[in-house]
């Protein structure tokens, strides 16, 4: 296991190819790029990110959901190849900056009134997605998120039972705003958890880096570690969660040194 921070966390404080400036001079260690708008998928920006990436691992890549996972899943046939021309698009851009995970929202679930998902339905659309990231040398990997497709524990199982390919990701703060302990979500992703998502929370329930609140990191890495996961431990904060960059760092070598006190 190795720590990381998601440029998601400096989203409006630096630009992407700024943020990776910023983490390089701090030291880190690894990233996951979380491209931001349509004008981030092309080969110009994937090349500067790419001069601009240094001894930072780029992990994986994220995109904003709504810009085109959903799209993927639909019927409109249109709707649907625009949102496949994206898909290729980003992980084109990907493969040239390094990414081989590709961070994955899918359906929102934003509607009060929203069926729980079918598993079966859900196959077909997940094997052209596989198949499309496939094609750049990407990993498709699930990310549970409680307002979309992956919102409840249970549903990774027979979607990687179908799909053998597919990866999960674990976003503890994601697992709590779903009610579910983020305990089981690693039971229903173990043996395919690419990486995960971390941060802390205060007595007040208010979101900051690790370190600064009262998550147990040792308790949750050692699960992680249980059930078969050594990858990425990837910061993500939103930016008003703390104040100054140097911290960043402070909560990476805070996870660093419960990693290796586990022997992670």
């Amino acid at each position: 296991m190795y720590s990381g921070v998601s440029t998601s966390c400096l989203f409006l404080r630096e630009m992407n190819e700024d943020a990776l400036t910023v983490l390089n001079g701090l030291g880190v260690r690894a990233t996951e790029i979380f491209l931001t708008t349509y004008s981030e998928y092309t080969e110009e920006f994937a090349r500067l990110l790419l001069s601009r990436r240094g001894g930072l691992h780029v992990h994986s890549v994220h995109v904003l959901n709504t810009q085109f996972e959903p799209q993927l899943f639909g019927g409109h046939p249109r709707a649907r190849a625009d949102a496949f021309r994206l898909l290729h698009e980003a992980m084109s851009s990907a493969q040239i900056f390094g990414a081989t995970y590709y961070t994955f929202h899918g359906i929102t679930r934003l509607k009060k009134n929203s069926a729980p998902a079918d598993p079966a339905r859900l196959v077909p659309s997940f094997r052209a997605i596989l198949d499309a990231c496939a094609e750049h040398g990407v990993r498709l990997c699930l990310e549970s998120v409680h307002w979309a497709l992956y919102d409840h524990p249970g549903l990774f199982r027979p979607l990687v039972s179908a799909c053998p390919d597919l990866l999960g990701v674990l976003d503890v703060k994601q697992a709590r705003l779903s009610g579910y302990p983020y305990p089981m979500y690693i039971k229903d992703m173990e043996g395919h958890i690419a990486h995960v998502h971390l941060s802390d929370v205060d007595e007040r329930g208010r979101i900051c880096l690790p370190g600064e609140g009262i998550f147990d990191f040792e308790e949750c890495l050692r699960r992680l570690k249980d059930a078969g996961f050594d990858g990425a431990a990837i910061i993500e904060v939103y930016p008003d969660n703390y104040a100054g960059y140097a911290q960043l760092k402070r909560a990476c070598d805070y996870l660093d040194e419960i990693i290796y006190k586990i022997g992670g």
